[in-house]
């Protein structure tokens, strides 16, 4: 028969007995192993949608970030000045990015209107959620009103746990970044 003062009087202060001593060590009906089964599996699911919701909120927050910046430099007329190409201008604003994304799956999208009111943007992504493709690149003259949007889409790895998180094709999470303003007169 199992005499857990025997054990104490054996071993006094070493770690493996004061281990021996905790309750969980002396329980043999099973019970914690059984508690600890059913909590596991819904903790650890809590805890994925928990740091997938994190990690989407932050990778929006650096692609809003990278969109202000490479905004300015359309509207202070540095790149019109400079000539840059859509892909200069993609250059530029993956120097931005950290190393979160992926710069050959961002999409980038700058429009001229006359006006705040003429502004009419396209949508990003199909009926069935995968990216139009239809992006163009005019940073417009002094005066002009742009917009200049990022498009990125984040890949969702806990999309079974059904998060709310994925709203595009192939379980991504679609990412805009905006900014809308007219052109200073350089």
């Amino acid at each position: 028969m199992y005499d857990p003062r025997a054990l104490i009087s054996n071993c006094r202060g070493r770690l493996a007995c004061r281990l021996g001593q905790s309750r969980l060590w002396r329980d043999r009906s099973g019970g914690a192993a059984v508690d600890f089964a059913l909590i596991v599996g819904p903790f650890l699911a809590i805890l994925m949608a928990i740091i997938e919701s994190a990690i989407v909120l932050l990778s929006g927050q650096v692609l809003q970030t990278a969109t202000t910046n490479a905004a300015r430099q359309v509207m202070t007329g540095q790149a019109q000045n400079a000539s840059w190409s859509a892909a200069q201008f993609k250059t530029y604003v993956c120097g931005g990015l950290t190393v979160m994304f992926d710069c050959g799956k961002l999409n980038i999208d700058v429009r001229a209107f006359a006006g705040f009111t003429a502004v009419n943007l396209p949508p990003v992504t199909n009926a069935n959620g995968t990216l139009t493709n239809a992006y163009v690149y005019q940073p417009g003259n002094p005066g002009d009103v742009v917009v200049v949007r990022l498009i990125y889409q984040w890949p969702i790895l806990a999309w079974g746990l059904g998060i709310g998180l994925v709203n595009s094709a192939n379980h991504s999470n679609t990412l805009i970044a905006s900014a809308a303003f007219r052109n200073e007169p350089y």
